[in-house]
């Protein structure tokens, strides 16, 4: 990797059998994030792993179920997206993310100073940047988009080529000749899970990440919520019942598919929240499985705190900063556990969680909380439910990786409320 041939000035371009051209491409037609982004064999003795469980799966058999996908052609374009400096910009300018990140680094100095850190789909570089200044020893930032070649002139541009490595290729391709103390990742997409980047990290802490080393962020929660949203179902639907005096309500039911096929990205308010959250998926992500991202399924039941149309299920997550040895000691345990609450105890969680802020650096992309680039996630019905105070709300939520592209979710919601019985399917492309 320090080779002449193919590192210059922390530089270092992994091309494997063509399968990181040089390319410049417009960002892909998908509002919002396009979000971006090997295994080694290593020898390690599982006597040796701290009881808390912070670092990579010791036997053979789960590492041979945590292997890397391979890297098809929409992997490929999802990289490319990821070349416009747009995404980039978006991201950086979202201050409530990208301050977190920075203060959860200098809170983790301790960990960080003179230590050896990798930096997953590292974009513009200035995750690894602030770990430099925080006195890492050396940092490799990764990322497999062009960005990369961007990332490598700003880090020459800060003088900080002799601490930062830019590594321009897949985490599971790219190749790292030590141990690192701490990894770092902004890897969460729309509905926490989308974009499938959580893999990467996986794979970052499977290969190289010490043990008792650190994660940042350690872990994150995937909650749910039935929502109400008058307003957004009257522009979009309502509107075609009366068109400058024109009945145009034949339009319904295109103006409801157009509308409400896919998920939405949008900001909500605490107002229209129905209900306390619900968990649909905890992470710890010193611990979590490539097969425990496949597919998650969860069971819920709400209470209605109002009456109300119910429009459909609002998503949104939130992120914490801790280190190894506050992380749960066993992830099928721990995440069993919290995934199998029922709500009360969710609710508990959420409100110790909110009240006790000093008990770690979260960053939250909840409707009650400072809006984010990723707002939140909506699945709206195609026609309203009309709630009482207290009625139920009760059914399921299966999360799936498209087969098509792992990169892409299915989301399978079955709702029943009032004796009524009902199934939306819909997929995050």
């Amino acid at each position: 990797m320090f080779s002449d041939s193919g590192c210059s000035n922390g530089y270092y371009h992994h091309q494997e059998g063509g399968a990181f051209p040089e390319h410049n491409s417009p960002r892909s037609p998908h509002r919002g994030r396009g979000r971006r982004r090997g295994r080694r064999g290593r020898s390690h003795d599982p006597s040796d792993a701290p009881a808390f469980g912070a670092s990579r799966v010791a036997d053979a058999e789960r590492r041979e179920e945590q292997k890397p996908p391979p890297c098809t052609d929409f992997d490929m374009a999802y990289f490319h997206s990821y070349a416009h400096l747009g995404i980039h910009e978006e991201m950086i300018k979202d201050r409530v993310r990208t301050d977190t990140y920075r203060a959860a680094i200098m809170r983790h100095q301790s960990s960080i100073a003179g230590k050896v850190v990798v930096d997953v789909g590292c974009g513009t570089g200035i995750l690894s940047i602030f770990c430099a200044q925080a006195g890492a020893k050396r940092v490799y930032a990764v990322d497999a988009s062009d960005i990369a070649v961007q990332a490598n002139e700003v880090v020459k541009a800060n003088n900080l080529s002799d601490t930062v490595i830019v590594l321009h290729g897949r985490v599971e391709d790219v190749e790292i000749d030590e141990e690192v103390d701490v990894i770092i990742s902004e890897w969460m997409g729309y509905m926490l899970l989308y974009e499938s980047m959580l893999g990467s990290v996986i794979t970052a802490r499977d290969r190289w990440l010490k043990p008792g080393g650190l994660i940042l962020p350690s872990n994150a929660t995937l909650y749910m919520a039935p929502v109400t949203h008058s307003d957004r179902y009257s522009d979009s639907i309502d509107f075609w019942r009366n068109v400058y005096g024109i009945d145009m309500s034949a339009m319904l039911p295109l103006a409801k598919q157009c509308a409400f096929e896919e998920p939405c990205i949008e900001t909500i308010s605490g107002e229209n929240v129905l209900t306390w959250p619900h968990v649909v998926k905890h992470v710890d992500c010193y611990t979590v499985t490539l097969g425990e991202l496949e597919s998650v399924t969860t069971r819920y039941k709400f209470k209605s705190m109002m009456r109300a149309p119910l429009h459909g299920f609002a998503f949104w997550f939130d992120v914490e900063f801790n280190g190894p040895a506050i992380s749960p000691a066993n992830n099928h345990v721990s995440s069993s556990f919290i995934e199998s609450s029922n709500n009360q105890s969710a609710d508990v969680s959420q409100r110790k969680k909110r009240a006790n802020p000093s008990e770690a650096l979260v960053l939250s992309t909840a409707p009650e909380d400072p809006p984010t680039h990723w707002q939140q996630t909506m699945v709206f019905f195609y026609d309203p439910i009309d709630l009482e105070q207290d009625q139920l709300i009760d059914g399921s939520l299966t999360l799936t990786q498209s087969r098509e592209n792992r990169r892409f979710m299915n989301i399978h919601l079955e709702y029943t409320s009032g004796g009524r019985s009902f199934v939306k399917e819909s997929v995050m492309r």
